[in-house]
């Protein structure tokens, strides 16, 4: 009986610990929740696992690839936002994330990777050269990866910090949580693929 006195006080204890303790709690999305039961709207459902499971593609080709690794690393760990999780085949992933220069040579390559990506997908463009050639205004480099394929966030810099690539990353987040499970299928989205030659 003391026995278990002294384990439902020490449990007792724990949770005042905790209650105390700065621990954030995820907000779930708006609905009318009761005893049992949860409802909400199937977008803001989604967005939600949309925006903590993000599976990022680095194709890295130059000096920001080394800063994304410290991005990715122990001490600004970027697992802590729900994109630990990196993917090296396009079939698998649903953020492009374009770092370093890329030479007219590689449009077939990236446009090719950008296509076999699952929908929804998304594109960062992370340093001076993918967003806009950087320091290479040459007839060899491609001036900005938005000619070729859709971009939903730009990081500049050369090459941009840590802190900077975390930014980028919640910007993403935040269109993946807001995005509507059907703007797709819209006929804007679609003009935009026709703009690029893609379906």
């Amino acid at each position: 009986m003391r026995f278990a006195l002294r384990r439902l006080y020490g449990k007792r204890k724990e949770m005042s610990e905790i209650e105390k303790s700065n621990v954030n709690i995820v907000q779930a999305p708006d609905g009318i929740e009761g005893p049992g039961f949860f409802v909400t709207m199937l977008d803001k459902a989604v967005g939600l696992g949309r925006k903590n499971s993000l599976w990022p593609l680095p194709f890295a080709t130059s000096c920001c690839g080394i800063e994304f690794m410290a991005t990715a690393a122990a001490t600004y760990d970027l697992g802590r936002f729900g994109a630990e999780r990196l993917s090296f085949s396009p079939r698998q992933a649903d953020l492009l994330m374009v770092m370093g220069t890329i030479s007219k040579k590689m449009i077939p390559v990236v446009r090719q990777v950008y296509q076999q990506m699952a929908e929804p997908r998304w594109v960062l463009a992370m340093g001076a050269c993918a967003c806009s050639g950087g320091i290479f205004d040459t007839y060899s480099v491609l001036q900005g990866i938005d000619k070729i394929i859709p971009v939903d966030v730009y990081i500049p810099g050369c090459p941009p910090r840590p802190e900077q690539v975390i930014d980028g990353i919640i910007q993403i987040q935040k269109l993946a949580e807001s995005e509507t499970t059907r703007r797709r299928n819209q006929p804007e989205y679609k003009a935009l693929m026709e703009k690029y030659g893609m379906e």
